[in-house]
């Protein structure tokens, strides 16, 4: 039995996963479980779902679009912001089934909170993304992306096997990824300033 912290532990890592890849976290889970090499605990039962060969083909079609999408850079940010408002609530949902039955407060509790984690998570991809698709190059691109999709694979794993470890180590990757996020907007935010004054004072020159 994993308790209430392994369940907690487990749904943290979901959402984690889902910032990074929604449909590459419900893929693998179900993969997992469908091949065995994941054994669900009574308490997750609710997550056989994944398992189901439709839920398996259709988030496998949209994880392989998605794999390809995100090695083209302008396809890529695109397809972030469109996924801004799918991927933190699709997240919610799917890692709310590792929490089991809950009372009505503290279903939609867990979804406000899950959901927060993998909007901080998405946040941080997306931001550290659109800062890697400004290279000239497609290399950096590509090799980022491959790391995005170990990390779901890895995370994944470790929600569904170490709870307890997703556990801690969820709650340091939201720390860091709303810091991440904070930090790259400012930089951001301070370049399109100083674009601004540049042109400014083109003008003027002009």
């Amino acid at each position: 039995m994993p308790g209430t912290a392994g369940s907690i532990g487990a749904a943290l890592g979901l959402a984690v996963a889902s910032g990074l890849s929604l449909y590459g976290a419900v893929f693998v889970s179900g993969l997992a479980i469908r091949l065995g090499w994941i054994h669900l605990a009574p308490d997750w039962s609710a997550l056989a779902v994944l398992a189901d060969p439709v839920v398996l083909g259709v988030s496998g079609v949209l994880f392989a679009v998605e794999f390809l999408a995100d090695k083209i850079p302008v396809v890529d940010s695109l397809w972030d912001a469109i996924h801004t408002i799918i991927r933190p609530i699709g997240g919610a949902l799917l890692a709310s089934r590792a929490l089991g039955e809950l009372s009505p407060v503290a279903e939609v509790l867990a979804l406000l909170l899950l959901g927060g984690a993998t909007l901080a998570t998405h946040a941080a991809k997306a931001t550290t993304r659109l800062a890697v698709n400004t290279s000239p190059e497609p290399v950096s691109n590509v090799l980022v992306s491959l790391t995005e999709n170990g990390m779901v694979i890895g995370t994944v794993w470790m929600a569904l096997t170490h709870p307890l470890v997703a556990l801690g180590v969820g709650l340091a990757v939201v720390a860091l990824s709303v810091a991440l996020t904070l930090w790259l907007a400012r930089r951001a935010l301070g370049a399109v300033r100083r674009l601004g004054r540049g042109g400014g004072r083109a003008t003027r020159a002009a």
